[in-house]
């Protein structure tokens, strides 16, 4: 196999009981050695599905992944509470907690919806002063993080039957399902924990279209998508060849017309007329001009 074919992307249903940098470990074996590879998106040991890796170059199109809105399916439990917001952690029981009704509960699960406020679990990869949240919690320390506005797309509830609750979650980058767990429980007076947690979507990425570690090296390797999967959610552009060897170049380059729906300043993946992806590379619509922003292809 050539380094070329190396450059990719790979759906991994990550298996429960190991970090994300874990699987990537096991993932490392299908390939040669020095292979580049990297996951788009922390998932906790607790939870499964959907990790996206990339390979090779693409390495460098990690962050319009992690930009990509997500679907969870998460079992919740009620009734308790745990120091990591998951089934993982120090479980306590909530004396006397109340089941709320079916009607309660819907209508409390409905105000998440839209762009709320969160405070992530102290027991996460988020930051304080300049150390992982995770890192302080696990020595004791007290941790103290500032509320974030993330986009809870829908959220609806799948199943319920006291202390059981399912929701299936649609929602954008930086959303904690542990944070939506633990603030349930509060607002519906009883406390709740994750108890079960799967990724079942990132952007066009599926559970259907993806990997086992159970994979053969070989049927890995030939299961590579290409890059610019990594840039679906990118408005595309096609340009001809003189213009993308001056974007190539780091030059910029001026535009006859602006694409439809490009009113304001965005990024733009940008095509050969072979239909590769050469670059992505931001435009201004008010002096129709495109700055190469990742120039891919040489």
């Amino acid at each position: 196999m050539s380094l070329l074919a190396l450059d990719g992307l790979l759906v991994l249903d990550k298996p429960a009981g190991l970090t994300s940098r874990a699987a990537v470990d096991r993932v490392l074996r299908w390939f040669p050695r020095r292979t580049r590879i990297g996951h788009t998106g922390t998932l906790d040991p607790l939870a499964t599905g959907v990790l996206v890796l990339c390979l090779g170059s693409t390495t460098r199109l990690t962050e319009y992944i992690q930009r990509m809105s997500k679907t969870y399916r998460t079992g919740i439990l009620l009734g308790a509470r745990s120091d990591t917001d998951d089934a993982d952690g120090t479980i306590t029981p909530v004396a006397d907690a109340l089941a709320p009704d079916v009607a309660t509960v819907t209508a409390r699960v409905a105000e998440f919806i839209g762009v709320i406020e969160q405070v992530p679990p102290a027991f996460s990869a988020a930051k304080v002063t300049g150390q992982r949240a995770y890192d302080l919690a696990r020595r004791g320390e007290e941790v103290t993080l500032r509320p974030r506005p993330v986009r809870i797309h829908t959220i609806e509830v799948r199943r319920y039957a006291y202390p059981h609750l399912e929701l299936e979650v649609h929602c954008g980058k930086g959303t904690y399902i542990r944070s939506i767990a633990r603030d349930l429980g509060e607002r519906l007076g009883c406390g709740a924990l994750v108890e079960t947690l799967r990724r079942t979507r990132v952007g066009p990425f599926t559970t259907e279209a993806a990997l086992t570690l159970e994979t053969e090296a070989e049927t890995a390797r030939a299961r590579l998508l290409p890059a610019e999967m990594a840039v679906a959610e990118l408005p595309r552009l096609v340009l001809p060849a003189d213009d993308l060897k001056r974007l190539q170049q780091g030059q910029r380059v001026a535009l006859a017309g602006v694409p439809e729906g490009m009113e304001e300043p965005g990024e733009m993946a940008v095509f050969d007329t072979m239909d590769r992806l050469i670059a992505v590379a931001l435009l201004d619509p008010r002096d129709r001009l495109l700055r190469p922003v990742k120039v891919l292809r040489t």
